[in-house]
């Protein structure tokens, strides 16, 4: 492992010199590569739910919503591919692009659904002059809730990521759409139009939204999606809302889960030489530590890239059948931090 500073990875120096000529970056880890064409962001998502595998619980428990046509609730450690297990769904059963819907304390109901452009509408409006109400539906776009629930034959699979993160009153506000599968938009449905085509969130192949015709201002289901909700357990849902969904704690891998991860994302050597590391990554997990496996990819991928520029240090761990040596650089302790320990200054 080399120690220089010469290393191709090091092209900021800190000098304060421009460059005499463009920089060259190195290779981008494969889950973190990003394309500027229309086919790009449903490759990022081919990726994710290849390289991904779920522990046999999350498998049963997929069924299980499949079946029953239940949202389900994920809790668990960060990093145990709780957002992963609805890209690997979405690839193998073949229920196209997973639609992600991330929420933050601001987010309501409707943010999900859909959003109404009154401004341009009006803009345009007064620009034509005339108020032509079959036009609405140009000016409504439905947001990953809503393209979810549209009528079709196979379920959509939604992401809802870190729901935790919610107002506090998110999640009664679902319990409706979760029961009937149906909402309406009123700004159509006061027009009482029998058809009104609508953009969704979803692209076509030109990268174009995609259009559908939405009937008298509803929205119902026909295959109600497979709705995958991730918490890290920052607060608790009220039971209203828990006896609508089925719950799944996600497990922590074990070396040979970990081993498996790391074997697909950067190849069978890499994870045979990083053994000790990720029995290490496993002890601290298991010690209480809080830490999550792309800081354990982070780190193996630049050892594996040859990388590393900073000093090792040793640190020795004990395995519970024999004393092995780890070593650190110091550059891989940061990036190796516990998650909840506190930053330092």
């Amino acid at each position: 492992m080399p120690t220089s500073d010469s290393s191709n990875w090091n092209v900021y120096k800190g000098h304060g010199k421009p460059a005499s000529k463009p920089i060259e970056l190195p290779p981008a880890p494969g889950w973190r590569q990003f394309r500027d064409d229309a086919e790009g962001a449903a490759e990022q998502q081919r990726l994710k739910g290849e390289n991904f595998k779920p522990p046999a619980v999350a498998v049963e428990m997929v069924n299980a919503a499949l079946a029953l046509r239940r949202p389900l609730l994920i809790t668990g450690n960060p990093g145990t591919g709780k957002s992963s297990l609805a890209y690997a769904v979405a690839r193998e059963l073949g229920l196209g692009t997973v639609l992600k819907w991330a929420i933050t304390t601001r987010t309501t109901l409707k943010d999900g659904l859909y959003s109404y452009d009154a401004i341009a509408r009006l803009q345009d409006a007064q620009a034509s002059g005339k108020d032509n109400r079959r036009e609405t539906g140009n000016y409504i776009t439905l947001g990953a809730l809503g393209t979810a629930f549209l009528p079709a034959d196979l379920p959509r699979v939604l992401l809802i990521d870190e729901i935790d993160k919610s107002d506090i009153d998110l999640p009664n506000d679902l319990l409706n759409l979760f029961e009937d599968g149906e909402f309406t938009i009123s700004e159509l449905q006061r027009l009482e139009l029998p058809a009104t085509e609508v953009r969704t969130i979803d692209r076509e192949k030109d990268g174009k939204q995609r259009k559908v015709p939405v009937s008298n201002g509803v929205v119902r289901c026909r295959a109600f999606p497979l709705v995958i909700m991730t918490s890290n357990g920052e607060r608790d849902f009220p039971p209203p809302f828990l006896r609508r969904c089925l719950r799944l704690k996600m497990p922590n891998p074990g070396p040979e889960e970990l081993q498996e991860i790391v074997e697909k994302h950067l190849g069978e050597t890499a994870a045979e030489q990083s053994k000790p590391l990720i029995q290490w990554f496993c002890d601290q997990i298991e010690a209480g530590g809080t830490l999550a496996n792309d800081q354990l990819l982070n780190v193996i991928h630049l050892r594996t890239q040859e990388r590393t520029s900073t000093k090792p240090q040793k640190q020795t761990k004990t395995h519970p059948d024999e004393a092995m040596t780890l070593t650190l650089t110091e550059l891989e302790k940061r990036l190796l931090k516990d998650l909840s320990s506190p930053e330092e200054i």
